[in-house]
């Protein structure tokens, strides 16, 4: 089994606590009542003894004040993080409220653009149907022409038509009715008449 490596303890406490073994071994437990108190044969003076010298070392090596360093040390990294923490926070909260207002932004933007198509989508359709209106007036129009020069143009003909009829009729009836004296007399009738005219 391969024991995980340790850091080697601090030349104080090491100091302190095999000086503290060494007077403790030497003291047997059964001396602990004889004798007087200071002496190395009473247990407590012995304890009290190792107890004092182990804090002189810790106080000689200024262990005390490596502690308080490293705690002060710990509390300005602690400090630190704390601002940095402090710093993240309101950095996160001001790019949020910065995307916030580039969501609103960004909504009432869409809503604007939304409403000019609708607005748009409106006029357009207005222009298309006044735009087919005017067409439809225009070929209505146009076909209302075409219908009055077609009626024009079949009363036309068919009233060319009834005056070469009624020629052709009144010629036929004249030629069956007409003698040659009587030809004559409305040809003399007529002269007569121009010469009335240009006179």
């Amino acid at each position: 089994m391969v024991r995980p490596k340790t850091k080697p303890m601090a030349q104080p406490v090491s100091l302190g606590v095999a000086a503290g073994l060494g007077i403790a071994w030497g003291a047997s437990p059964a001396l602990a009542a004889s004798g007087p108190f200071f002496s190395l044969g009473n247990t407590d003076f012995v304890v009290m003894l190792g107890f004092l010298l182990f804090i002189a070392i810790l106080l000689y090596f200024k262990v005390p004040s490596m502690v308080l360093g490293l705690l002060d040390k710990r509390a300005a990294t602690i400090a630190a993080q704390l601002e940095e923490a402090r710093a993240l926070r309101e950095e996160a909260q001001s790019l949020l409220a910065d995307c916030e207002r580039r969501h609103r932004d960004v909504q009432d933007q869409s809503e604007r653009i939304v409403a000019q198509a609708k607005a748009e989508a409106e006029r357009m359709a207005e222009q298309a149907r006044s735009a087919l209106q005017e067409a439809i007036a225009r070929r209505v129009a146009a076909a209302q022409d075409q219908i009055a020069s077609a009626e024009a143009s079949a009363i036309r003909q068919l009233r060319d038509q009834a005056v070469g009829v009624s020629i052709e009729a009144a010629g036929r009836i004249l030629a069956n009715q007409m003698t040659q004296d009587r030809a004559h007399a409305l040809i003399d009738t007529g002269i007569a008449l121009v010469e009335e005219k240009l006179h």
